[in-house]
């Protein structure tokens, strides 16, 4: 499942701090893996993983889903450049979170909306909640023009729990203009439309990361 090429997060736990690291697979064994050297996704610094460190690892397969699997520093090769090994439990071992199993969780993240075509101004306000797939956003009453079917391009803020700060920039589909319910507030349903791997997978990480937040909150 996992292939040469692909691009791999690490993330670790000290504490109440996380810690994200990108790297890219090298090559692919049985029971292990090679990565370059990871680079930290909050410094861009390159760091240097001790045997023994145990990370949760993912990465996006070719079907577009996330795969996610645990992971141990085994060793250093350097064949012929440098590289970490990696544990790798094999194919059958991997978790996948299937796109109809995207979270979608309350979330108030900043996002400006623009159109293609000059449509209406663009305009700035948050989402109400937000998944993998799409999001919620609340509507400036001074918002004209904004209808269902309308293709729109959303550029997103997702403020991460290791304190990184990611910027995206989606084409998006308006699904459907509706009142909140006991407000005078409209929203706009919008389904995200394409987007790299690595976009999903900071959209995947960040959901997962505000449904615990709101779990803590709730216990």
């Amino acid at each position: 499942m996992i292939k040469i090429g692909d691009t791999l997060t690490l993330e670790s736990t000290n504490g109440k701090e996380v810690h994200e690291y990108k790297c890219k697979v090298i090559d692919v064994f049985p029971n292990h893996v090679h990565i370059d050297y990871p680079v930290n996704m909050k410094t861009g610094k390159t760091v240097f993983l001790l045997n023994g460190m145990q990370f949760k690892a993912s990465f996006v397969g070719k079907d577009d889903n996330l795969y996610l699997f645990d992971t141990e520093v085994t060793g250093k090769v350097r064949d012929p450049v440098p590289m970490v090994v990696l544990s790798y439990p094999g194919e059958e071992q991997l978790v996948r979170v299937q796109r109809r199993q995207y979270v979608r969780v309350e979330a108030n993240v900043d996002v400006a909306i623009h159109p293609l075509h000059g449509e209406f101004s663009p305009f700035t306000t948050m989402t109400t909640d937000i998944s993998a797939g799409g999001a919620a956003i609340v509507l400036p009453q001074q918002v004209q023009q904004f209808l269902p079917g309308m293709v729109v391009e959303a550029w997103l803020v997702l403020c991460m729990k290791s304190g990184d700060y990611h910027y995206l920039k989606l084409p998006a589909k308006v699904i459907r203009v509706f009142q909140a319910e006991c407000s005078d507030v409209y929203r706009a349903s919008l389904q995200f439309l394409t987007m790299s791997p690595q976009e999903r997978l900071l959209l995947i990480r960040y959901s997962f990361e505000r449904q615990l937040e709101l779990r803590q909150k709730e216990e």
